[in-house]
């Protein structure tokens, strides 16, 4: 498929792939949450297992956009707390994601998702400022969110749950969420290009045609971004978040 993917792309799949970088791009500048539905997109455009390969280059450019912009607001021992964990559970997911029934997959993640969402409400409720600091968080979120990237690029809502858990402020949220991810998924190229062939020469050059979706989405998401208060911007990510997962669910 991939081989001819350029000249055989239907117009369809085109506006499918337009709006999904779109939301790539909104996302990376900061709308956490939404990103699950440029997987969704993609998915119906070429297919789960072809567009999880095809997504990742994507992601790698609007991680850059990302990290260039809010560099400044990096915090990096959370990078460091929790990317260790990442990457052993990205290395399952390597092994494991051939053999995972996508749909069972798809209904166990959200089920976590949606009773961290609560527990985090519920914590948000009794305004408690502590925040988990027992290695087990970061260990156990870490690994889901290493497996779920790799088999799927949707480690976005356990990345969500960590910072947002954390407490980190709107601007230091999205500038450590933004190192995290380019430094993973960096590393996830090579597994997609030899040892799963979800990527090419072929994808590689359609990613490059669909930079302006993410360029769009990332202006746009920058202008929004910055409206938005740091209480509000916590509930929309628990809202989106849960949004998200029943989708998941759903898809």
């Amino acid at each position: 498929m991939l081989l001819s993917i350029t000249t055989e792309i239907t117009p369809t799949a085109w506006i499918l792939a337009s709006i999904a970088t779109f939301i790539i791009g909104l996302s990376k500048a900061g709308i956490k949450g939404i990103a699950v539905l440029n997987v969704t997109i993609m998915a119906l455009a070429f297919g789960a297992r072809q567009s999880t390969g095809m997504v990742v280059p994507l992601l790698v450019l609007a991680d850059i956009f990302a990290v260039i912009y809010y560099n400044r607001y990096t915090q990096w021992k959370y990078v460091f707390k929790v990317l260790p964990w990442m990457l052993v559970g990205l290395l399952i997911g390597v092994f494991i994601g051939n053999e995972l029934p996508e749909k069972l997959f798809k209904i166990g993640m959200a089920i976590i998702i949606i009773i961290t969402v609560g527990m985090m409400f519920y914590w948000d409720r009794k305004k408690d400022k502590t925040v988990p600091s027992h290695w087990t968080f970061a260990g156990s979120i870490g690994i889901i969110a290493g497996i779920t990237t790799m088999v799927g690029n949707l480690a976005g809502a356990f990345s969500n749950i960590y910072f947002l858990a954390m407490r980190l402020p709107k601007n230091q949220f999205i500038g450590t969420a933004a190192w995290l991810f380019l430094i993973v998924n960096i590393i996830k190229l090579p597994f997609h290009f030899f040892v799963w062939k979800t990527i090419s020469i072929e994808s590689l050059t359609l990613n490059l045609m669909l930079l302006p979706g993410i360029l769009l989405g990332f202006f746009v998401g920058i202008r929004f971004i910055k409206h938005i208060k740091e209480a509000f911007f916590r509930k929309m990510i628990l809202v989106l978040t849960a949004v998200g997962a029943v989708l998941i669910m759903l898809s």
